[in-house]
């Protein structure tokens, strides 16, 4: 009997139960959340200003404008590397960490308002489709005349490149004919080792420009040819180097570092550490290293620099670097922009952190490189001290963590011997116009000098081309140079070969010309001995 009772009961207290529990949940909620059945939280000022300008406000204005600057604002009060790209940029912001780069293979410039090829890339498809250095663009796809005295530069550039496969039209003007060439875009290599070879029978000399998705490759590479040359020292050149990829900086420091060394830990509030440690046996864990830097030289430069000078496996030579060590992230937005958002702070193996200060206001941040300038910090070696914490390495050597990599051997700015003539020259670019059009009335005889080094003895400037250069910069950039010193004489000499280097072997020969007369080269030397 009681049984029975039970089964009739028992599914009406379930009910009374479930009843009970909805209500005292629903109670609950309206006490602990305002009401709000399955609701999303409270919207912010932010979003609820940016719904009042859209819906509100007395003139059209573009949704994305408006989410673009409420961004940039946000992001403008963290730190001066955490920035928003737009989708139209995305692309040319990623273009520096390619190796790769999309167009038609010529380098240009303009001159006398007119864009001129200075170079053709060999096997490159403007080769294929007989362009010729010295050739001048006159359209480009039939559009209107690319010449002219407000031409735009970036224009032309956008306007050649394009993706694989596609062509492009251009007219051009030879020996005062004009010809219709067609040129089909290709992918091609963009070299992020600007030159490799050696000084000498035993020092060799290697400058990475960037570190992009290949910097490592091409670095073993450049390295292997070298040690079958018999290098036992070598020189980095780092200087201009603005950083770029961090995992290719750790390889690059992991083939001079021994054992399981570390690299660089990075950590952030919302991110643990993370140590990077050497993880193979290096291509040159011994040989004697000289380290080249400037206040240029930035990010996963200072990385690899802070690396080999915290384990005293490099003399740094130069003046002090940029000083970033903020890490940042690239995070996809669903409009199709992007954020480089500030993750964590970089530390080199003695637990610097090289990031120079930027506090609220960024102004003085970006013009930190001009205040060096101005009170003497890239001239005089006791106004470039390091203020931050001091750090002791395994030979005792002092280093200091708060504004960049201090050098071990300073090298001052060269402005002193520059005059004004010189100056002149180029500030309006007259040196490299004449260069470009003396090796066209000369192409024969450049063309059958063999390497760089041979243009030393091969083009030798005297009175006559001090003449021309005159000439030169009256009639095509109103320059008017009575005479020159014997000094500035020397010294255009000088540059003559490096351009004459450069127009004919690209930025190989422009290095190893320029490195001869280059004292940070020649201090590098002398510190190997």
């Amino acid at each position: 009997m009681g049984s029975k009772k039970l089964q009739v009961w028992l599914p009406v207290l379930f009910a009374v139960t479930i009843i009970l529990g909805m209500l005292i949940g629903y109670q609950l909620r309206e006490e602990t959340t305002g009401g709000k059945f399955l609701g999303f939280s409270k919207r912010t000022s932010l979003q609820e200003v940016v719904d009042l300008v859209k819906s509100r406000y007395v003139d059209k204005v573009a949704s994305d404008s408006i989410n673009q600057l409420a961004v940039n604002q946000l992001l403008a009060h963290l730190d001066p590397h955490s920035i928003l790209i737009p989708t139209d940029q995305l692309s040319a912001a990623d273009e520096h960490l390619q190796d790769n780069i999309k167009g038609i293979g010529i380098e240009f410039q303009v001159i006398e308002d007119t864009v001129t090829v200075m170079n053709v890339i060999k096997k490159g498809p403007s080769e294929k489709a007989g362009l010729f250095v010295g050739d001048k663009l006159i359209t480009i796809n039939d559009t209107a005349q690319i010449a002219g005295k407000f031409l735009i530069v970036d224009k032309v550039r956008s306007l050649l490149k394009g993706e694989t496969g596609t062509k492009v039209k251009i007219k051009i003007l030879r020996s005062g004919k004009m010809f219709d060439k067609v040129v089909e875009r290709a992918s091609f290599p963009v070299p992020i080792i600007d030159v490799s070879y050696m000084i000498d029978q035993e020092t060799g000399f290697i400058r990475i420009n960037r570190f992009a998705d290949r910097s490592y490759e091409a670095f073993m590479e450049s390295m292997g040819d070298l040690k079958k040359q018999g290098m036992q020292k070598l020189i980095l050149d780092l200087r201009g180097n603005g950083g770029g990829l961090l995992k290719e900086a750790i390889a690059i420091a992991d083939e001079f570092l021994s054992g399981d060394k570390l690299i660089v830990y990075t950590e952030g509030d919302h991110q643990q550490r993370i140590d990077n440690r050497c993880r193979r046996d290096g291509i040159f864990e011994t040989g004697k290293l000289a380290v080249l830097v400037d206040e240029s030289s930035a990010s996963a430069s200072e990385v690899l620099a802070g690396a080999l000078q915290d384990w005293d496996r490099a003399t740094i030579i130069g003046r002090r670097t940029f000083g970033k060590g903020l890490v940042q992230q690239q995070f996809q937005l669903s409009d199709g922009s992007a954020v480089r958002l500030t993750i964590a702070r970089y530390y080199t193996p003695l637990g610097r952190n090289i990031q120079k200060p930027y506090g609220k206001d960024h102004q003085e941040y970006n013009e930190e490189l001009l205040t060096r300038f101005h009170n003497g910090s890239m001239l005089k070696e006791d106004t470039s001290k390091p203020k931050g914490k001091a750090f002791k390495t395994p030979l005792g050597k002092l280093v200091y963590d708060g504004g960049g990599i201090t050098p071990d051997i300073f090298i001052p700015l060269d402005t002193a011997n520059i005059s004004d003539n010189i100056l002149k020259l180029y500030y309006r670019n007259s040196l490299s116009s004449y260069v470009f059009k003396y090796y066209l009335q000369n192409r024969a005889k450049f063309d059958t000098i063999a390497q760089p080094k041979n243009i030393l003895t091969a083009f030798i400037p005297g009175e006559k081309e001090m003449a021309e250069i005159r000439s030169f910069a009256l009639s095509h950039d109103g320059i008017n140079i009575l005479a020159f010193t014997d000094k500035e004489k020397i010294q255009i000499s000088q540059r003559l070969q490096i351009l004459m280097a450069k127009q004919l072997w690209r930025m190989e020969g422009y290095f190893e010309i320029a490195n001869k007369y280059d004292v940070a080269i020649q201090k590098g030397i002398s510190s190997l001995k």
